[in-house]
């Protein structure tokens, strides 16, 4: 049977334009996927570009840089400490300066008027005579006892007399102790009743006044012994103490 060329011919063109319509197919799909690519590739390339201008160079200053803020969440509450001021106002020279009505009521800004110490009244010598001050008060000062030899403050002021003496009070109070002390003797203690207070040391037995008495200066309180053992080393004398506010003073500081 005789071949129709003519078919076959028409058979291998369609073949022929379909393999090329799919190659053109391919090669479009090449170019799209390539353009993509390098579309991709350029915009990745210029956003690099843009952060790298806005990288802030090393030593300028940046500009409209957002703050970057945290939220704390307080758990206690402040604490508000109170801090007090002294304020001193200095007035210049020949200036008059004149306080308020209420701070001279209340006494702010003025000066504090000393309060005068309260003294004996009717102050009487103790003795009929003082010229023999044989030991003085001696304060905080240590001075050595010449019956023990140990050194030791000497809280009052000796003076010489006889046995027999008679010895005085030295102001109005009220006997507020009689004793005899292992130490000092036999002891007379007045409370003068102004936070004033003297002691009597080294009396005889014969004595004037018990507890209680109320005197004033200048009364008969007993005779001087040599009942003081701790000063027997001594000539009879009347060993006087003299106390203010509960603090030893010097007895000559009122008897003068």
């Amino acid at each position: 049977m005789k071949k129709n060329l003519f078919s076959d011919n028409k058979q291998n063109s369609k073949g022929f334009y379909a393999a090329l319509g799919i190659s053109a197919i391919m090669i479009g799909s090449a170019c799209w996927f390539a353009y993509g690519q390098g579309k991709k590739l350029t915009d990745d390339l210029t956003a690099k570009d843009s952060l790298s201008e806005a990288e802030t160079p090393v030593n300028k200053r940046a500009y409209n840089v957002p703050k970057v803020t945290t939220t704390v969440k307080r758990t206690t509450a402040p604490v508000r400490t109170a801090v007090s001021f002294t304020v001193t106002t200095v007035a210049a020279p020949n200036t008059e300066v004149t306080l308020p009505a209420a701070a001279i009521n209340s006494g702010e800004g003025a000066e504090e008027a000393p309060v005068a110490a309260a003294k004996l009244s009717d102050v009487r010598s103790p003795l009929e005579d003082m010229s023999f001050m044989i030991t003085p008060f001696s304060g905080s000062e240590l001075v050595r006892n010449e019956t023990t030899g140990s050194w030791q403050t000497h809280n009052g002021t000796d003076f010489a007399a006889d046995v027999g003496a008679e010895v005085y009070a030295v102001s109005s109070g009220e006997v507020s102790e009689v004793k005899h002390d292992p130490v000092w003797g036999v002891t007379v203690t007045v409370d003068h009743k102004n936070g004033y207070i003297t002691r009597y040391c080294g009396l005889s037995q014969a004595l004037s006044v018990q507890k209680g008495d109320k005197l004033a200066g200048g009364d008969l309180i007993g005779t001087l012994g040599n009942t003081a053992d701790i000063e027997s080393a001594l000539t009879p004398h009347l060993h006087l103490e003299m106390l203010h506010n509960g603090a030893y003073i010097d007895p000559m500081s009122e008897l003068t």
